[in-house]
């Protein structure tokens, strides 16, 4: 099962936070799709994914967006993606 928390931080407090699921593994193709979901049901910005995101998430099962990965402007510090193991 994918289990992805997502915490909206802001002077390292969470503003809001969403923990993503999905039956399966994780499939890499699909994962701005997880993204996407999740931004939405935080009713935030769709953060732009490059594929260093892709690895760091991959290696160290966590990533960090900041604002300068948003193209519209954030009223927030950073997005933190943490991968839950069930």
């Amino acid at each position: 099962m994918i289990r992805i928390w997502f915490k909206v931080l802001k002077k390292d407090k969470i503003l809001k936070q969403y923990v993503f699921e999905k039956q399966g593994v994780i499939d890499y193709s699909e994962f701005f799709e997880y993204v996407r979901e999740s931004c939405e049901n935080l009713d935030i910005p769709t953060p732009i994914i490059i594929k260093t995101h892709l690895f760091h998430y991959a290696k160290y099962n966590t990533l960090k967006f900041r604002k300068d990965d948003f193209v519209e402007n954030v009223d927030f510090d950073y997005l933190v993606l943490e991968n839950l193991f069930s």
